[in-house]
């Protein structure tokens, strides 16, 4: 058997959409995945990268969009993806999306980067620059590759959709509703700059095992877990000799009190505390630009930044801040941003509990109002450079001593305050699971004094109208119109948290026995919001309409909205 080659080379988008490869996605894959924030990420990222210049697109700095790995033979183009098909698929819609937005002309210059048109004369049928697996495929093709499709996406019921057709569809919407805001000739840069600035590092093998380890290695072993490795390295090896031993044994303490990965991790948010802005290169080069050329001196790296902040992001993640008086608020409310679906918020976190560590009045203030701003910006749905540039702005504000300011960027505005109060009274169901989740268990702990612990092992969200009560029940009874049923069913006011697995048939039980049976054990629930409903004799429109209003406005009065 000869020795299979592996082979890795960096190509700009252009040459990755060429007759070069013609990408297949495997049966095996699971199905496209990416959903809006990934999607606005990548578009933010290629917008700032870009800029609002006029320089010739060929001197701008390029953007590297990370390594896909392929099952190819030489002087085929036929590649099966093993890792990548998130991205691919991703560019693939967002050029679309801008082919939809420019002239006829250039429009017909897009459209060989997504499919090579068939030849009637040659016999030759259209090859697509990337087939997706069976299921997809030809829906991709029909509403995304060819010309003049995009926009009937539009008219498409979400609802009806798979998940990876929901996923396109949301994706390419979301990329029609931020280019149309632009100028078309900056949308046609946007593309330049994508098909000739954008690099992908391709790794290929014609073997699947190869493959498979390559991407293996990858993703369990990358360099992004090496950086701390580099840096202790460089910074301690700065220290006199006879000091080394010492702080290496300090370097090594705080890396073993908080894990491997989150001492990786550190280094990622103590350069966002310094940097200020969402990295452009590799942490380990902006640690070293913005961290250590501002802490010059290793000593004082090591004794006044990386340890405190290493001790504050431990006691932030264990909910474990120690102090004599106000301790359990604290650590309460430290559970509650650990619960928030990003960790953007960890920078001012980290960065404010380091410095006032024995001012617990101080800090139970500060993280109420943290804990507050990361609810508002996760129910707003921000992204991800919304939200840096925000913890940014409270970053500078805790190193310029103004956040107690009334404009201080910790508290909302009057029109962020109202529009966090808006999404509380949508169809919180429909939200993704760990926002719905976060909204019912903040609330229930209100609910019940604030004292409340959710360490069960199943915690799940259950309507109590039925989202399609049976024929016949008291559900028709109270909710003859099907309108009334839609409008209520995903609100807050009909939903409810249980300590067990969801079962679709006790979902649709009579409300009596939905209480007795599904909603509690013996007649009792662990959960205040649960025990309300306990108490009810009937539910009609007009009880979940009150109990509606009435569970917004606590958590408006929460979170001072």
């Amino acid at each position: 058997m000869g020795r299979i080659q592996i082979k890795g080379a960096e190509h700009p988008i252009g040459k990755i959409f060429s007759d070069d490869f013609v990408f297949r996605i495997p049966l095996y894959q699971r199905p496209y995945a990416w959903q809006r924030e990934q999607a606005e990420e990548l578009l933010d990222d290629l917008l700032t990268f870009l800029g609002d210049g006029s320089d010739a697109i060929a001197d701008l700095n390029p953007y590297f969009l990370g390594s896909i790995v392929i099952i190819k033979e030489d002087h085929r183009p036929e590649s099966d993806v093993v890792d990548g098909q998130q991205r691919l698929t991703t560019l693939t819609i967002l050029l679309s999306a801008i082919r939809s937005l420019l002239k006829e002309e250039d429009a017909k210059g897009l459209t060989q980067y997504l499919y090579e048109k068939g030849n009637p004369i040659e016999e030759t049928s259209d090859r697509f620059r990337l087939t997706l697996r069976e299921r997809d495929a030809q829906f991709f093709r029909d509403h995304v590759q060819k010309e003049g499709h995009i926009e009937n996406l539009k008219t498409l019921a979400p609802e009806t959709l798979k998940d990876s057709r929901r996923n396109i569809r949301q994706n390419a919407m979301v990329f029609l509703d931020r280019l149309v805001m632009l100028s078309e000739d900056k949308c046609k840069r946007l593309a330049q700059f994508i098909v000739k600035q954008c690099l992908l590092v391709v790794v290929s093998t014609p073997d699947f095992d190869s493959a498979y380890r390559i991407f293996s290695i990858l993703n369990n072993r990358g360099l992004d877990l090496s950086h701390a490795d580099i840096l202790k390295s460089e910074i301690v090896g700065k220290i006199p000799e006879n000091e080394q031993d010492r702080y290496g044994k300090r370097w090594e303490d705080a890396e073993e009190a908080l894990s491997r990965d989150a001492f990786a991790d550190l280094f990622s948010h103590t350069r966002t505390i310094y940097r200020k802005a969402k990295p452009k290169a590799t942490i380990l080069s902006e640690f070293k630009e913005y961290v250590v050329k501002a802490v010059p001196d290793p000593k004082r790296l090591i004794d006044d930044v990386l340890i405190p902040l290493a001790n504050a992001y431990a006691d932030v993640r264990a909910a474990n801040y120690e102090s004599a008086a106000g301790a359990d608020e604290i650590n309460r409310l430290f559970k509650w941003l650990n619960r928030i679906d990003n960790v953007d918020w960890v920078p001012p976190a980290i960065l404010y509990l380091s410095k006032n560590q024995h001012a617990p009045s101080a800090l139970k203030q500060f993280f109420c109002d943290l804990e507050r701003l990361a609810a508002s910006l996760m129910l707003q749905r921000a992204t991800i450079n919304q939200r840096i540039e925000r913890y940014s702005d409270v970053t500078r504000a805790i190193e310029n001593k103004t956040k107690q300011a009334p404009t201080s960027p910790l508290q909302l505005t009057p029109r962020e305050r109202e529009d966090t109060a808006h999404v509380l009274n949508r169809d919180i169901y429909n939200f993704l699971p760990k926002v719905r989740s976060y909204i019912l268990l903040r609330l229930d702990s209100a609910l019940s004094g604030g004292g409340a612990t959710y360490d069960y092992d199943a915690v799940t969200i259950e309507h109590v109208l039925p989202q399609t009560p049976k024929a016949g029940s008291t559900w028709e009874l109270w909710f003859p119109d099907v309108m009334t049923r839609a409008r209520f069913v995903h609100k807050l006011g009909n939903l409810v948290l249980l300590t067990r697995r969801k079962n679709s048939s006790a979902g649709n039980y009579e409300f009596d026995t939905k209480k007795s049976s599904y909603f509690s054990v013996g007649g009792v629930s662990p959960f205040a919001i649960t025990t309300q409903v306990l108490a009810v004799s009937a539910w009609t429109p007009e009880v979940v309409a009150r109990r509606q209003t009435e569970l917004v406005t606590c958590l408006k009065s929460l979170w001072r909205l």
